[in-house]
């Protein structure tokens, strides 16, 4: 077994002087080991504090709408930025582990925050069946699954579920993003998740048409109490 780890790695290393693992939000220079972004880009990368303050850019979206306790976003979205670069790459070209390790670190932060350190469970925001298939993975569910191991707190990747299949929100009007995710998600696992503090998750928060549906259907549930998170904010 040793004897096969060793070559394993052997061939990693070989195979690196030929084709360089690059950082994937740069694509210019090499990550540390163990991890898939450079430091340069993660000290770069356009932070926010939102999961600082109780009363934010993020949970203002939703007053008057639906009760959020908290909410946040790891990085703001700024178009053709590096933060768009790792959302593509996450989204469209068969990188979750991009969802896993920003999850991870964006976890260990949201732990230290005063607004999330009593979460109870994390449920991703669902994509239809038939789009997880074609898609392979639910980005949403990588990033939630990354959040659980840095807040050391359950995930339920079933939490929720999309009974209809919709059409892509990205080149949707705000109204019309809103039309398209009214009642399609159900509560997956009820006896679970009453009475929790619950932290939704999703890629993006643009409008928030797609959180805020999602949080009508859980807040459904007796004693529920919602917080949000994101790996990026549209401003």
């Amino acid at each position: 077994m040793t004897t096969k780890l060793s070559l394993l790695r052997w061939l990693h290393d070989f195979s690196g002087l030929f084709y360089p693992r690059l950082c994937l939000a740069c694509a210019e220079r090499q990550p540390p080991q163990n991890s898939l972004i450079c430091q340069t880009c993660q000290a770069g990368l356009p932070r926010t504090d939102l999961h600082l303050h109780q009363d934010n850019a993020f949970t203002q979206r939703f007053w008057g709408r639906v009760p959020v306790y908290s909410g946040g976003a790891m990085f703001h979205f700024v178009k053709g930025g590096k933060t768009q670069k790792l959302l593509h790459r996450l989204k469209y070209e068969g990188k979750p582990q991009i969802g896993v390790e920003l999850g991870k670190w964006y976890g260990r932060e949201l732990k230290q925050s005063p607004w999330f350190a009593d979460v109870q469970a994390i449920v991703p925001v669902p994509l239809h069946p038939r789009k997880e298939r074609l898609r392979g993975y639910n980005q949403s569910d990588t990033i939630a699954r990354g959040l659980s191991e840095g807040m050391k707190t359950p995930w339920y990747k079933e939490g929720l579920r999309r009974r209809e299949f919709t059409e892509t929100q990205t080149q949707k009007s705000r109204m019309e993003r809103f039309g398209n995710v009214e009642e399609v998600f159900e509560v997956g696992n009820p006896a679970a998740l009453a009475g929790k503090h619950i932290l939704l998750v999703d890629d993006v928060m643009t409008t928030g048409a797609t959180l805020e549906a999602c949080a009508r259907v859980l807040l459904t549930l007796p004693d529920l109490r919602i917080s949000m998170a994101t790996l990026a904010m549209a401003t």
